[in-house]
């Protein structure tokens, strides 16, 4: 074992320039690609390339589509071409890396093997050499190269896509894991199958490593073996960093299926694997520290919602309107993703981020300008629905939670416009959204105020 571990060392310290250099053209290309949703988004901004999307929408026959809520995650097929030719180079380059290397010095089930036998063996020198120390520093280089073509920013579904080129299978039958680039394609006639991204827990190091330690728990008299801390360990010192660049250079918060996938891939470090309590709570304490400060950083930078003279913006189809109402529900979209992090980051840093910096400060901002009729109160049930339900579920609630003051003042000024007027029917639903987020004092104050009796009952259902 002392041989072949050295023999092992010095083969990966010869194979590790390699994986950088890979590993690094590969975080430059993701990079670039977010770069280039970036300036689109700026161009936007500008008026430069609105119009031609919104044509490609309305040639499409997408009529449900609600301005500023777009894709971000659409690339021009130029600069779609582009990017693949680039990721197919260098995952070319990828390949090569380990093709003059035996199985035993770079497939990591093998390298654990030969570990599981010393362990069966002679366990007192195993456990005296402190091995589970090692093994993540000594897989390292392996498990990079591995999550060189991992993106936690795709979804890690499989589609059924139609193309008007079949795509030859290029499968190696001898490879043991075909899916290791993160893509399969299946030549079945203009059909392509395709897997955008592949889950950590489906990657050849993951399960190998899950094997590793599953025969480490079934020796009775090492119940408490170190080897169980091995994973946490990896996801610590090799993932979590690589997660971390990421969220902080890659990961667009506007893009709704970026954090999607983004949250699915947290929840499967953060919470399934942390048997290494306090390695995993500072590594944890990291990342999300991180994903707060990218979600600040897009919201200081990606919000922008003009407020116009109302004569400016009575005209539904005038361009201030327009404009505006595209920022808005641009605003909004980020409002949502922020959200979709409840469950994992802590709620006092949502209700600041979501509530605080956006909600109050852009979204009920622009409600206040806007003339009072449906649309706002579509706006405002879009807004509640957004809202975690954990938040409400104390039975014993009366008032909503504080950040939600300035909503819910703003529910009833419009409520009271609304009662004055034809469009009553609306108030109904503000009753229900003021129901929905707890403020049933204020509720049952504008019933008995403004004499709505019929109303009485949506309370009494709460």
């Amino acid at each position: 074992m002392k041989i072949y571990v050295e023999n092992l060392i010095d083969c990966l310290s010869e194979k590790i320039i390699s994986i950088q250099e890979v590993e690094s053209a590969m975080h430059a290309l993701l990079v670039k690609q977010a770069m280039i949703f970036m300036k689109r988004r700026q161009d936007e901004l500008k008026h430069e390339s609105t119009a031609r999307r919104r044509q490609a929408r309305a040639l499409s026959g997408n009529c449900t589509h609600q301005e500023g809520t777009s894709s971000d995650d659409e690339l021009p097929s130029a600069d779609m071409t582009d990017f693949q030719k680039s990721r197919g180079d260098i995952l070319q380059d990828r390949k090569k890396i380990f093709e003059d290397v035996h199985d035993d010095f770079c497939n990591i089930q093998n390298i654990l093997l030969k570990f599981q036998q010393w362990r069966e063996k002679f366990p007192d020198s195993y456990y005296e050499a402190f091995v589970s120390l090692c093994i993540p520093k000594l897989l390292n280089p392996l498990i990079r190269f591995q999550l060189i073509d991992w993106n936690p920013l795709k979804s890690c579904k499989s589609r059924l896509c139609v193309t008007s080129r079949a795509v030859q299978c290029s499968q190696d039958k001898n490879q043991a894991y075909p899916w290791e680039s993160g893509r399969i394609n299946y030549n079945l006639d203009n059909f392509i199958y395709k897997f955008d991204s592949i889950g950590l827990k489906q990657m050849p190091w993951f399960t190998s490593i899950g094997e590793f330690m599953e025969s480490s728990m079934k020796d009775a008299g090492k119940e408490d073996s170190s080897d169980r801390k091995i994973l946490s360990a990896v996801i610590n010192k090799i993932v979590i960093p690589r997660l971390t660049d990421f969220v902080e250079f890659i990961w667009d918060p506007l893009s709704t299926s970026q954090t999607r996938s983004l949250i699915t891939q947290c929840r499967t470090i953060l919470e399934e694997h942390s048997t290494c309590e306090n390695e995993v709570s500072k590594g944890k304490q990291d990342i999300l520290k991180s994903i707060g400060s990218r979600m600040k950083k897009s919201i200081e930078d990606d919000v922008f919602i003009p407020l116009y003279p109302k004569s400016a913006v009575e005209n539904r189809a005038s361009p201030h309107s327009k404009f505006q109402e595209r920022q808005f529900w641009s605003g909004l979209k980020l409002f949502h993703n922020v959200l979709l992090w409840n469950g994992l980051l802590p709620e006092g840093t949502l209700r600041e981020l979501g509530l605080g910096k956006l909600l109050n400060r852009y979204l009920v901002t622009a409600l206040l300008n806007a003339t009072p009729g449906p649309e706002v109160v579509k706006k405002c049930s879009q807004i509640a629905a957004y809202l975690p339900e954990e938040w409400f579920k104390n039975s014993t609630m009366r008032a909503s939670i504080p950040q939600l003051e300035n909503f819910i003042q703003f529910l009833l000024q419009l409520a009271q416009k609304l009662s004055r007027s034809a469009i009553r029917d609306e108030v109904k639903e503000i009753i229900l959204i003021l129901v929905k987020i707890k403020a049933l004092n204020q509720a049952e104050s504008f019933i008995e105020e403004h004499n709505l009796d019929h109303l009485k009952s949506v309370i009494k259902e709460v």
